[in-house]
């Protein structure tokens, strides 16, 4: 007997504000990020010295996803939201997520996302897909305090517009854990999805359909 969940939930979801992509622009950024930690390794200071600066920043630059020029995210990015916005209100007192322990095995064994080919194509409103040329970029300096003192680089990222929607569906395997997806998903609208959150970034409104 096939195994058929306990409640689905589908969601429309609607940018707030511009959401930052978080894929690396540079395919080899894990080699470079490794490389970076050698003894002899350059400097940011050094690299801009000797490259051009804007080279360098699209190098480090962070996306999206994209099929045929349509920019995406993945399943497992908004499963990724939902364990940050969980560990968060599992902290507040009174929340239908402080009620639920383990609560990160219940998110990867009992609730999944179903999107076309585990792939959430951003929508405008007339429900055609959003292209790159409607994307934009958003540039702002990162601060990081050193043993050499404070040191400002810049970190630019691909910007998908406010106004733009997901639309997906919940599966819900487990009784109960309903009520902690809307909560969630209610708490994006103050959390927000991907990159630079704390700015604002990423902050979405959201309604069952």
């Amino acid at each position: 007997m096939a195994i058929e969940p306990k409640v689905r939930i589908g969601v429309e979801l609607t940018l707030l504000e511009e959401i930052l992509g978080t894929k690396p622009g540079n395919e080899e950024l894990l080699r470079t990020y490794v490389a970076g930690k050698a003894p002899d390794a350059r400097s940011l200071e050094e690299e801009l010295t000797e490259r051009d600066v804007d080279d360098v920043i699209e190098e480090r630059m962070t996306g999206f996803d994209k099929e045929d020029g349509h920019p995406f995210i993945w399943d497992y990015q908004l499963k990724g939201f939902l364990k940050d916005s969980w560990k968060a209100l599992k902290a507040m007192q009174g929340t239908e997520c402080s009620k639920v322990k383990a609560y990160k095995q219940k998110i990867d064994g009992a609730i999944f996302l179903a999107p076309e080919n585990r792939r959430m194509f951003f929508e405008n409103a007339d429900g055609t897909r959003v292209s790159m040329g409607q994307m934009g970029k958003c540039e702002r300096p990162l601060r990081a305090q050193t043993m050499q003192g404070e040191r400002v680089s810049i970190a630019k990222s691909e910007a998908v517009p406010a106004g733009s929607v997901l639309r997906f569906t919940v599966e819900i395997f487990e009784q109960g854990l309903e009520k902690c997806v809307r909560e969630c998903l209610d708490y994006g609208s103050r959390r927000g999805l991907g990159q630079w959150r704390n700015s604002g970034k990423g902050r979405f409104e959201w309604r069952e359909v």
